[in-house]
């Protein structure tokens, strides 16, 4: 390349892509059924655009290439601009690079990567954080929602950043080194984590109540805590100490509170395993989902649904 030629060259600044992975917030801030997050992809791009192309033509054709199909996980934006930026920037200087292939390497990346982003920001990284998030709203700390916003915006803008310069200084090579297996390693990986996550998160956050009585037997006498001795002498005003630590002592030593112990059928399931009933609901609706093609949507309603008979039949409670 000539001294004349390289005076020419336009390039793009650091600034200009800090301000692209900028825009890249907002780039679901238009839908549309149709093209999906085209309108979007198209923002994200404006300002370099109309640095790297001086006639309106050039520009209007650039934009006009980046308002095709283009759909996938919102955070994974980030590496396939970085490419489009390294392939304009090469266009605008030159090179041969037709709209078709510009477009081929989006469609070729976006497919792959939802499948990456979709297991470890929708269902690794999020429910993880929520969940420490909600654990501290429930003691009643406003740090709760506080710590969710500020952590996962951190670690978006920090992925979207640093991926978006992965794509620009890869450019289409990038391809290859996501391959071989690698978007493979890390889809599984995400998925065991998150399904680790949520098998946590059921039984605590999850309860199945079960009031159908299986068994209902009839206490010792001698076994039952003396409350109403305690009352009686409470109301006579000749409650004493000994009388007090001995209604204690029944009930550290297990003494039963009432004439009948009963049995239902929660209990049962819980003396089984804790958390039995909701972690099996939720392996059935995710074996529907996936191997069944079931919506998630389809599913709440059933679920819903099952609930309210149940509850009707006084089957669960």
């Amino acid at each position: 390349m000539s001294e004349q030629e390289e005076k020419k060259r336009v390039s793009i600044s650091k600034r200009d892509r800090m301000n692209v992975s900028w825009r890249l917030t907002f780039v679901q801030a238009n839908w549309n059924y149709e093209r999906m997050h085209n309108v979007g992809f198209a923002y994200t791009l404006a300002p370099v655009i109309r640095k790297l192309y001086s006639s309106k033509e050039d520009r209007r054709d650039a934009l006009k290439r980046h308002l095709e199909f283009v759909n996938t996980h919102p955070y994974v934006h980030a590496p396939i601009v970085g490419v489009v930026l390294a392939l304009e920037e090469e266009k605008a200087n030159g090179a041969e690079i037709d709209d078709m292939a510009i477009q081929g390497v989006k469609v070729g990346m976006m497919g792959p990567l939802a499948g990456v982003g979709d297991p470890i920001f929708w269902g690794t990284l999020r429910p993880v954080i929520g969940a420490f998030a909600a654990s501290l709203a429930l003691t009643g700390s406003a740090l709760g929602p506080l710590l969710f916003f500020v952590i996962w915006n951190v670690i978006r803008i920090l992925f979207t950043w640093y991926t978006q310069e992965l794509g620009y200084r890869s450019g289409s090579e990038i391809t290859k080194e996501l391959g071989g297996g690698i978007l493979r390693k890390l889809t599984t990986g995400a998925s065991i984590l998150g399904m680790f996550v949520m098998g946590v998160l059921v039984p605590r956050w999850t309860e199945m109540n079960f009031p159908v009585v299986i068994s209902e037997l009839q206490n010792d006498a001698d076994t039952i805590v003396d409350f109403e001795g305690l009352a009686e002498m409470a109301n006579n005003n000749v409650l004493t100490a000994d009388k007090l630590r001995e209604v204690v002592s029944q009930l550290t030593g297990g003494g039963n509170l009432y004439e009948t112990t009963t049995q239902t059928l929660g209990d049962i399931f819980n003396e089984l395993l804790p958390g039995l009933m909701p972690l099996i609901l939720t392996l059935v609706a995710m074996y529907l989902m996936k191997n069944k093609n079931v919506s998630a949507i389809t599913l709440i309603f059933a679920i819903f649904g099952l609930g309210i008979v149940m509850y009707a039949l006084g089957i669960m409670g």
